[in-house]
């Protein structure tokens, strides 16, 4: 069926596109690569902005993309709809003095990232990637292929492991990359060669360890897809498609995609939905029309931004885990979130304006709520909500393995993402 067809054309894109983002910061280059190669023009944040209306554009700070598309008929007051996302995963970041080793083995030093899924990350190929600041002022991006790898420890020597696993944070997640002695070997000097430049001249470094294996789709009917940083680069890629296919003819709305980085860690940075970044570009978008104050405020009050990013499918092994009637299922269309205790933005007048997107799209949709013993995480709406007090809703699609190196989605959920997120650009 055609629809079929796309929707693995989508998840085929999708597998690039995780392939080609490592790191937040290669996923923000990324999401601009692609606007670009579509017609967007790349801003500076120190440089001036265009002044009219018209025109597509996407800016990057660290490892955030900010873009978006002014219609011809744009005026102080046209209101913005945000899609928001963001480019990190938990994982494992470099320490400072990243060249260990012991017994003969070159290791890596790595401090945890957020909350992953430890044991996801034992006994696969992981590659490091991110961005490295140079003598000479330059910021480079860097990324190798298959190079590290955590091994766990053999049954035999822990007969008790099938009956709980628990890996010490430091001492049991250390990767090795080689064999030799710490003292002659460089990490670093690895990531550096991968982007062409000398290690003497690295003065600084963010780099974090991805898995190196490609997304694939499998699964009855080629129905499931398993790819690292689906939370959040399915999002962040849906966004990506549907802003593309909507910037060319925007009329009546600003459609905006915002790519954030430390999701994961709470959003707190100058990159991160609690920081300035979209208040500051939408300023500047809104000078350029000629806004005031009060109106861009009353363009704020029209505006709405929808939280994308992934929640919880129903586990068949761990239903007990799950709400006992809201049960979300891969391949049933994506997610609107809802939590009573305002982890989730969502609210009853965004829920229905959420129907009609979905209806517009001709995509069905699902709830997602928590079961009241387990808790649920939060999102960027609450805090874009309470930043800038553009209405939100929380969406997403459902996954399993969440914060897992390598989580499982539903082929379709991934393309009806992206068709909900073109209507909602529409207006």
């Amino acid at each position: 069926m055609p629809a079929v067809s796309a929707a693995h054309t989508h998840a085929a894109d999708l597998a690039d596109f995780v392939a080609a983002s490592p790191s937040s910061y290669h996923a923000a280059e990324e999401v601009a690569r692609r606007l670009e190669d579509a017609g967007f023009t790349r801003l500076d944040e120190t440089a001036e902005w265009p002044t009219q209306a018209g025109g597509r554009f996407v800016v990057v700070r660290d490892g955030a993309a900010i873009a978006w598309a002014v219609p011809a008929d744009a005026a102080a007051i046209t209101p913005v709809h945000v899609l928001g996302a963001h480019t990190d995963s938990p994982g494992f970041k470099l320490k400072p003095k990243p060249t260990t080793g012991s017994r003969g083995w070159l290791q890596a030093a790595v401090e945890v990232y957020g909350g992953p899924l430890l044991n996801s990350w034992l006994d696969r190929e992981l590659r490091l990637a991110g961005r490295l600041a140079l003598a000479d002022g330059r910021v480079v991006l860097a990324a190798t292929g298959p190079l590290l790898r955590l091994p766990q420890l053999a049954i035999h020597l822990d007969r008790g492991v099938n009956d709980g696993l628990a890996l010490d944070k430091q001492t049991g997640t250390q990767p090795v990359w080689g064999l030799g002695d710490a003292e002659s070997a460089d990490i670093l000097a690895e990531l550096a060669a991968s982007a062409g430049v000398d290690p003497a001249d690295i003065r600084g470094f963010d780099a974090v360890v991805a898995d190196a294996a490609r997304g694939a789709v499998f699964g009855k009917d080629d129905a499931f897809f398993a790819s690292g940083r689906l939370d959040d680069l399915a999002s962040v890629h849906a966004g990506v498609v549907a802003l593309i296919e909507a910037s060319a003819d925007a009329s009546g709305v600003i459609p905006v995609l915002a790519a954030f980085d430390h999701e994961e860690l709470g959003s707190e940075s100058r990159s991160g939905a609690a920081g300035p970044f979209l208040e500051d570009v939408l300023v500047r978008v809104y000078a350029s029309l000629g806004a005031d104050a009060t109106e861009q405020r009353r363009a704020f009050a029209a505006s709405w931004h929808l939280s994308s990013d992934v929640g919880h499918s129903v586990h068949p092994n761990y239903p007990h885990k799950h709400d006992p009637v809201v049960q979300p299922l891969l391949g049933s269309g994506p997610i609107l979130k809802i939590n009573a205790n305002q982890r989730y933005a969502t609210d009853a007048v965004g829920a229905a304006a959420w129907a009609a997107w979905c209806d517009t799209a001709g995509v069905r949709s699902q709830e997602f709520v928590s079961n009241n013993a387990v808790p649920c995480g939060s999102t960027i709406g609450p805090i874009t909500a309470t930043r800038l007090g553009i209405r939100t809703v929380d969406v997403g699609i459902p996954i399993l393995s969440m914060h897992s190196a390598r989580e499982l989605a539903g082929v379709s959920d991934l393309y009806d993402l992206s068709r909900v997120a073109r209507a909602f650009f529409a207006g």
